[in-house]
């Protein structure tokens, strides 16, 4: 599973970095319509499941990157389905999306944490992805700008950890290459 984990380090990269664009992209630009923040939150979910599904394919444990990829990949599909969506619903999408995604990274930090060092990263982008996601399923009329302040913040500190994990497995990857060349 290490071994997986560390050939897809690039995934949780690719993760992290359209989730920090997400987040600067929503800061700033914070007068943006809910037509535009649709379209961003639908294509991050749409690359978040293809990278989750693609981690899948080398994953010994395949069913959790499963359910979440399928997750996000359902978010995207709706939002770009149903443009007209009211905020309000748009919001709802997005807390569940959130709490799943997080609940699905918080038990894969589990499964590896034998295996990587590092893993809390993971799971406290996990319980970040909860948090923020029981935090918008409570205040679901706060406003269009705080929402989209919030989405913004819950991005960079997602995106930023998940940069953190993929560095990490890379540094594993490298380390496991030296070995097996040092080994020939």
């Amino acid at each position: 599973m290490l071994a997986a984990l560390a050939e897809n380090w690039w995934a949780f990269l690719m993760r992290g970095i359209f989730a920090i664009l997400f987040g600067i992209g929503a800061l700033a630009f914070p007068g943006i319509t809910l037509l535009v923040l649709l379209v961003l939150f639908g294509f991050y979910c749409l690359v978040d499941g293809f990278a989750s599904l693609a981690m899948a394919f080398e994953a010994e444990k395949k069913g959790w990157y499963i359910i979440g990829g399928l997750v996000s990949l359902a978010a995207g599909v709706i939002t770009f389905a149903r443009p007209g969506v009211t905020a309000l619903a748009l919001l709802f999408i997005i807390g569940f999306w959130a709490i799943v995604r997080g609940i699905t990274d918080v038990v894969v930090a589990f499964e590896i944490r034998k295996l990587v060092e590092g893993e809390w990263m993971l799971a406290l982008g996990g319980v970040v992805s909860v948090l923020f996601g029981l935090l918008v399923l409570a205040r679901p009329a706060g406003g269009a700008l705080a929402l989209i302040w919030l989405i913004a913040f819950f991005a960079l500190i997602l995106g930023f950890l998940l940069v953190g994990v993929g560095f990490k497995l890379r540094r594993l990857k490298k380390a496991g290459e030296a070995v097996a060349q040092a080994a020939s």
